[in-house]
């Protein structure tokens, strides 16, 4: 049963209960991981191996996603910021257990010399204190989830040349 999450802004990624943060640097320059995450939606599962399923709502203001084991998330945009290289969600309805309130941040930035990407992923997120102990005790298979994301979205970016 699908359940509403408390609304949350930017800030959020500062003042959750649990806040998570992953970063990563890829070969492909930010241009292109930005239009790959903000305007590529429907192209997660094939990079992202969590997700089976996504598609932009509400004209591109939101998101659906669904996950391995039948989660799913109905979400707003709350940053899609070319210029500033950020990209962040907040899910609004879910049927995922113990959830409160959840929002995702990617920002971007050049790696050095070179055309690569420094990605940073924060994922910010409310619950009871059980769902609080047992998401800090996913810190590592979340790690890997998004280590792994990356270098597929990498190679998969590559593939194209970095192309439009």
């Amino acid at each position: 049963m699908a359940r509403r999450l408390r609304p949350v802004g930017l800030d959020f990624t500062e003042s959750a209960p649990v806040r998570l943060a992953f970063e990563s640097v890829m070969a492909a320059p930010p241009e292109t991981v930005y239009r790959a995450l903000a305007e590529e939606v429907e192209g997660w599962p094939g990079w992202f191996g969590a997700v089976v399923r996504a598609r932009p709502t509400h004209g591109g203001a939101g998101r659906e996603i669904r996950l391995r084991g039948g989660v799913r998330f109905q979400e707003t945009i709350v940053a899609a910021d070319a210029g500033l290289l950020r990209y962040a969600y907040r899910v609004d309805e879910t049927n995922a257990p113990g959830l409160r309130a959840l929002l995702e941040e990617w920002r971007l930035a050049p790696a050095g010399p070179g055309p690569g990407t420094r990605i940073r992923w924060t994922f910010a997120a409310d619950g009871p204190v059980a769902f609080r102990l047992a998401l800090g005790g996913a810190r590592p298979g979340l790690g890997r989830s998004f280590r792994g994301a990356v270098r597929t979205l990498d190679a998969r970016l590559a593939a194209r040349r970095w192309t439009a």
